[in-house]
């Protein structure tokens, strides 16, 4: 039985919807989220530019895997690594606004409460978490 759908473009992409969800929903508050390392939300789709942008050089090691990301509004923005004190440290690759920034950094401190003693310790590290570990 086959799913009545329809196609929608997605900036380009043909992209598909059940035929009952075409018209616009509202939008929901920004949002922040860190996100951890091998994320499938960041390493399960093949065509990702239009949440990911230019930074997966910086967030990706060499064999693909997803590094600890950070995301604003549905898209990736920076990554963050957690420091051997429990420090969540955060590194934007674009400019979110004061609201953005604020709303990332209440993310991180929530991280870190959440995690309490408990270390994150990748088996690779991206470039972007060598940088705010040095």
């Amino acid at each position: 039985m086959a799913v009545e759908h329809a196609k929608v473009d997605l900036d380009g992409t043909t992209g598909l919807v059940l035929a009952g969800d075409l018209e616009p929903q509202p939008t929901s508050d920004p949002a922040a989220a860190l996100l951890p390392s091998l994320d499938p939300s960041v390493m399960g789709w093949k065509l990702r530019d239009w949440y990911l942008g230019p930074h997966g050089p910086r967030l990706f090691d060499r064999a693909g895997n997803a590094g600890p990301t950070v995301w604003w509004e549905g898209r990736v923005v920076g990554g963050w690594a957690q420091r051997p004190d429990g420090e969540i440290a955060v590194a934007m690759l674009e400019d979110v606004g004061a609201d953005g920034a604020a709303a990332v950094d209440a993310e991180a401190a929530r991280l870190r409460k959440w995690l309490g003693e408990t270390r994150v310790a990748p088996r690779f590290r991206t470039p972007v978490e060598k940088e705010l570990l040095s």
